[in-house]
């Protein structure tokens, strides 16, 4: 696995039927993760690989691409999305989330006999259902956030698929584009100052496993916006609420509630 949130996802779906290695540990943005060489040359004997696609996993790309030339069997989550839904970031919403798994799952048991029999295909059916029931619970999670202040702004562009399942408006980025290594300018910051003042917006919402500078920075230049981090490009290491893919989403979804429900007063 490229992404350790794939990687949980297909552990949760396969169990004990294949040895599952991720390429990425906990709080590691997949924008800037460089493999070492023996990571690569592991990959590139791997029986299969699974990775996010859309460019999600930045300079993994020509070794992905080499692993295939190698003959390893490749199954790129994004692939099993309808072409309208495709976007980087999917995993944010968990019913893209569900139809990608279960594309994965498809596909590594249609090419490793391993891992087509039964009892994974129960597993994999309890996870599926599992991630249509965290739906609905996140759903419920922010029934109570006003229509009003179901404003997203954050680190980077990562929240648009939550934010179309969820009904929120992605008003805006600090760093625009779906990736955290875009730097802007002063003049980029200072527009985004106004638009948080003009909206009222409480709140920024940075990333656990990216660099708070600038995010920080925009909070302090008397915009009255406090940072809240999520954890959207990576899953958190012990006692972070986020060990898990499931953990992550819902433990997302209750810092937004908390941070734009309704104000006391």
């Amino acid at each position: 696995m490229t992404t350790n949130v794939l990687g949980d996802v297909v552990e949760q779906m396969v169990g004990n039927a294949a040895r599952v290695e991720v390429l990425m540990p906990p709080g590691t943005d997949p924008h800037e993760f460089a493999a070492s060489a023996r990571q690569v040359a592991e990959l590139r004997s791997a029986d299969a690989l699974v990775a996010s696609g859309l460019g999600l996993e930045g300079s993994l790309a020509d070794t992905i691409e080499a692993a295939r030339s190698d003959g390893v069997l490749v199954i790129t989550a994004t692939d099993a999305l309808p072409a309208a839904t495709r976007d980087r970031h999917f995993y944010t919403d968990p019913v893209l989330m569900r139809t990608a798994a279960a594309g994965v799952a498809a596909g590594l048991a249609a090419s490793l006999p391993a891992l087509d029999t039964p009892a994974v295909a129960q597993r994999t059916g309890r996870y599926l259902a599992a991630l249509a029931a965290l739906d609905g619970e996140v759903g419920e999670v922010l029934a109570d956030v006003p229509e009003a202040r179901r404003v997203l702004v954050t680190n980077h562009e990562v929240l648009g698929p939550f934010a179309r399942r969820y009904g929120f408006e992605v008003l805006g980025a600090v760093r625009r584009g779906g990736s955290t290594l875009a730097e802007p300018g002063a003049a980029d910051l200072a527009a985004l100052a106004d638009l948080l003042a003009a909206r009222d917006v409480p709140v920024v919402f940075g990333d656990a496993s990216s660099s708070s500078r600038l995010i920080d920075a925009l909070a302090a230049e008397g915009t009255g916006v406090r940072v809240e981090t999520l954890y959207t490009e990576s899953l958190g290491g012990s006692g972070t609420g986020a060990t898990t893919y499931v953990d992550m989403v819902r433990t997302n979804a209750r810092r937004i509630a908390a941070a734009l429900g309704q104000p006391e007063g």
